[in-house]
């Protein structure tokens, strides 16, 4: 037993020993020497991007702002089927046909505009025939406004928008009674020109 005693210390006692030297060897051992650089390389100075690669980035994005040709075909076939809104004699406030109207396609209308930040869409005010000319301008007016609220209200941006009042001017319905009169009682949207 002695003996298994004396081999476990002298073990240990090497064990000691090397872990000591390593530790000696680690913190002596000189540090890598560094590679002192030879003459730097030539640099070349950064030569700026010809204006000519960035102009097509710049009118591409340009014309991003507005829709292509087929876009702007999309957005009409919409128009197309967005009804016009028609008001009552002398009124302003959108009745609930008027409201359906103007909620038909609306929508998608609004997605696709909202992509083409300078595009426009004009929102038309009508009159019929009875009346002052100024009357009919600021109901027309009023009328295209309500119009145009709506449809902000129905998510299309109202940057995008601008209305116009055509009063009694341009009738769709030239006869002298209640339903032609009805007729041009109404808003219209168009693609702004």
């Amino acid at each position: 037993m002695k003996l298994h005693v004396v081999t476990c210390l002298a073990g240990a006692a090497l064990c000691l020993t090397l872990g000591a030297c390593a530790k000696k060897t680690a913190a002596t051992t000189p540090p890598a020497p560094t590679v002192a650089p030879t003459a730097p390389a030539p640099t070349r100075a950064a030569t700026p991007a010809p204006a000519a690669a960035e102009q097509p980035r710049q009118v591409a994005k340009e014309a991003s702002r507005m829709p292509d040709a087929a876009t702007k075909l999309q957005i009409q076939d919409l128009l197309n089927k967005i009804q016009d809104a028609y008001f009552d004699f002398a009124r302003h406030t959108l009745r609930p046909d008027a409201e359906t109207a103007l909620r038909a396609n609306a929508k998608t209308l609004s997605e696709i505009i909202q992509q083409y930040p300078d595009f426009r869409l004009t929102v038309e005010g009508y009159c019929d025939e009875r009346g002052s000319d100024e009357f009919n301008m600021a109901l027309g007016d009023a009328r295209a406004k309500q119009a145009k609220d709506y449809l902000v209200s129905l998510g299309l941006p109202g940057a995008q928008l601008k209305t116009v009042s055509y009063g009694k001017e341009k009738p769709v319905c030239t006869e002298h009674d209640e339903n032609c009169w009805q007729k041009n009682r109404r808003a219209h949207v168009t693609q702004a020109q």
